[in-house]
């Protein structure tokens, strides 16, 4: 079997009608209203190559194509697990299903990439679950300061069917979910001063993403949430529109944030994973054994990542540390107090509030 191509750069697919099965693509060719003699010679050039391809290779009837796309860079190891899951479903189909991802923001952004999805021109995306706090209401969970005691814990609620519920709650807003994949603990860098204590927060306007509880955390905590897109966080950082940001030790490293920000403070406030979703007008275009093939890839990969993850956190922090960056771990017990009112306020949401219990038991 041929190796499966699994990084791409937005190449033109065009594929024979009969023999495969292409999902989510734009139409290269406008052949639909009064074709001329030159565009119906193409299509015939077009049709004859592909017929000879795949007559030649005796044993497929069709492909089914997806696109993934994401904004991470290639060396982060949820785009990693990505093309282990293109590589999986390769091999668990034997050709007859491909994956091709295309990283780095190609595609568009993390907001456009959601928005092709729930129109059906895109397949699968990566999303932080925090963006999803918009579109389905449980994602909210991983939104509340140490809602999760260890990275073992938070494994283990994501694998529970408390996971299983939360990744379907999407599929309302055509956004299904796959799986989660680790994307650590979140903790604060600054460029003047490290946050030992909540009250080094005050006057400080902090990034945050477009998520209601990130917003509601950092007031919590004194700071000044302002939500600015990541792709622009750096010029950001370095202009002096904000004086900081939260966000994982590989995320801090490759961002290159820690040219700016020279002090990181791990108190890992937020353990807020991944999502992988797929959009569900494409999920429902597959035959069952297609499902199979891509939720099955999905998990392994998942499983896959989560090792990368740890050795990538490891090499991360090493790295900025090298480059000067001041690391520091200040006691969480002042920031877990001050933001206690953030769960007194979800007794009146039956449905999270019920998911906070079911979490709590996991422990």
């Amino acid at each position: 079997m041929k190796p499966h191509p699994m990084i791409k750069t937005h190449p033109m697919l065009i594929k024979h009608p009969k023999k495969n099965k292409i999902i989510n693509r734009k139409s290269t060719l406008n052949m639909h209203k009064h074709p001329n003699i030159n565009q119906l010679s193409l299509l015939l050039i077009v049709t004859i190559v592909f017929v000879f391809v795949f007559a030649g290779c005796g044993h497929r009837e069709h492909i089914t194509v997806l696109k993934l796309a994401h904004g991470l860079d290639p060396s982060h190891s949820v785009h990693k697990g990505m093309v282990f899951m293109a590589e999986r479903v390769w091999e668990k189909s034997e050709g007859q299903m491909r994956l091709d991802v295309y990283p780095s923001g190609q595609l568009g952004s993390e907001r456009e990439n959601v928005e092709m999805l729930q129109i059906g021109s895109l397949a699968i995306t990566k999303v932080s679950a925090a963006v999803m706090e918009g579109f389905a209401p449980s994602y909210r969970i991983f939104g509340l300061p140490y809602i999760f005691t260890s990275i073992e814990h938070s494994h283990r609620v994501l694998d529970s069917d408390v996971g299983k519920e939360i990744l379907m709650d999407g599929e309302e807003f055509w956004l299904r979910g796959l799986t989660f994949y680790d994307a650590g603990s979140r903790s604060f860098y600054t460029k003047d001063r490290p946050i030992e204590h909540p009250d080094d927060l005050r006057g400080l306007k902090i990034r945050v993403m477009q998520s209601p509880s990130a917003v509601n955390m950092i007031r919590a905590f004194g700071g000044s949430p302002t939500p600015i897109s990541w792709g622009e966080l750096y010029t950001a950082l370095q202009s002096g529109v904000v004086d900081g940001a939260e966000n994982n030790p590989p995320s801090f490293y490759l961002s290159h944030h820690y040219e700016v920000c020279r002090f990181y403070a791990i108190n890992e406030h937020s353990t807020i994973p991944d999502v992988l979703l797929i959009s569900t007008k494409i999920w429902n275009q597959l035959n069952e054994q297609e499902k199979q093939w891509l939720q099955e890839a999905a998990h392994e990969s998942a499983v896959y990542q989560r090792k990368l993850w740890e050795e990538s956190e490891r090499q991360s922090l090493e790295q900025v540390k090298e480059a000067g960056v001041t690391i520091s771990y200040p006691d969480k017990k002042p920031f877990i107090e001050r933001v206690e009112p953030l769960y007194e306020a979800y007794k009146q949401d039956e449905r999270i509030y019920a998911l906070i219990r079911r979490i709590r038991a996991l422990e």
